[in-house]
């Protein structure tokens, strides 16, 4: 579940009369209902007003007003406008109560995100993230360049299950904070999206999501050219789209150039290992964990590419029917590296099955079990 930001402090407004006997009677008439609370009868004598008066700009302010207490934001800020284009008498009173609409919104709009997040996965649940959704995209309407309700706006589409939707306001939080983060997520949410159609069979545009991805990242790389976020997923959005080849040449350019940067081996690493060039492979993952013992990624990528080039040993072994134990060298070698992740990572089954398949590959038949077992139950 993604976390909403926390809610803010809210502005205080006040409508702010001018003095009645400086009135018209139908404005006279609306500050009166305004200050009964009596909201219909107040937009009755308002729109009275606006009707006689065309250039009322306290008329359309109050108008704006309030809808704004009505909850009709668009209408709000229709009516602003209007007051605005007049005069400026009222532009800091507009822009103060466009700030306390806002933060209303913003505040609204997380309480409904954490009761939708209460109600797990519900139908009721998606009932109320939707009027998170219409509540921050209120508020966005008053404060266009606020990247934190963009933010919340994204994070109730993902919980309504609708990635695809909350690609557009991410977008905005990368126009708008220009953060690493925001990097990670626009691009999280093309490579997601990608993967989905390519599993639906539609190739054609998997790719496009795919090279989006590759798009927002490779600018991301450009701005924080060490994030491994960023990196692992750029490396894994050009594996998505076919482009092996082109990113093993970006991130051989990149150890090059900083050898002593985990993340380039890392990722360089990890594209061999895709490439099957399991020698390679290993060399640049073990150079990113002498660089960073704990580094969990590069502990399980070399794992796994000590796995897969014992397997890729043992399967020539097999088809030139020859007997040797050089395949059983890459499972040992790969054999601390798996317990030593399962030590940080204790609950990943798949993780687990893998460990049972190294244990038999080495003959140790009672490991193999056990490890087996452990992978039922994380499964």
């Amino acid at each position: 579940m993604k976390r909403v930001f926390n809610v803010l402090l809210l502005f205080s407004i006040a409508v702010g009369f001018t003095a009645f006997q400086c009135s018209s009677t139908e404005l006279t008439s609306a500050k009166l209902y305004i200050q009964q609370k009596n909201l219909d009868k107040a937009i009755e004598s308002l729109k009275k007003e606006v009707e006689k008066n065309p250039k009322s700009d306290e008329g359309y302010y109050l108008m704006g007003y309030v809808l704004g207490e009505k909850g009709d934001i668009a209408g709000m800020l229709e009516n602003y406008d209007k007051s605005v284009a007049i005069s400026n008498k009222f532009a800091t009173k507009i822009s103060e109560s466009k700030k306390y609409h806002w933060a209303d919104g913003f505040n609204r709009g997380v309480k409904l995100f954490n009761r939708g997040a209460k109600a797990g996965n519900t139908d009721s649940a998606n009932v109320i993230f939707q009027k998170a959704v219409d509540t921050f995209k209120g508020a966005i309407m008053c404060e266009p360049d606020s990247a934190d309700t963009y933010k919340n706006l994204a994070y109730a589409y993902i919980n309504m299950g609708d990635r695809d939707a909350a690609i557009e306001p991410y977008k905005k939080v990368v126009e708008l904070s220009n953060e690493a983060g925001a990097y990670v997520q626009l691009g999280d949410l093309y490579l997601q999206k990608g993967l989905a159609l390519k599993q639906e069979g539609d190739s054609a545009n998997a790719v496009v999501n795919f090279n989006s991805a590759i798009e927002v990242l490779e600018k991301g790389r450009a701005q924080y050219p060490n994030d491994g976020d960023i990196l692992l997923l750029l490396s894994n959005s050009y594996i998505a789209a076919g482009k092996l080849e082109i990113a093993k040449e970006a991130f051989k350019a990149g150890v090059e150039k900083e050898p002593e940067n985990k993340f380039y081996r890392y990722n360089y690493g990890s594209l061999l290992l895709n490439a099957k060039e399991y020698a390679e492979a290993a060399k640049h993952l073990e150079k990113a964990l002498e660089i960073d013992p704990d580094y969990e990624n590069a502990i399980y990528n070399l794992a796994v590419t000590y796995v897969k080039w014992g397997a890729e040993l043992r399967e020539k072994m097999e088809e030139e029917k020859q007997e040797s134990d050089e395949f059983k060298i890459k499972f040992e070698a790969a054999l601390p590296l798996l317990e030593k992740y399962l030590k940080i990572n204790e609950e990943e089954g798949a993780v687990w099955d893998l460990l049972g398949k190294v244990y038999a590959n080495l003959g140790m038949a009672d490991k193999s079990k056990e490890a087996f077992d452990k992978a039922d139950q994380y499964r």
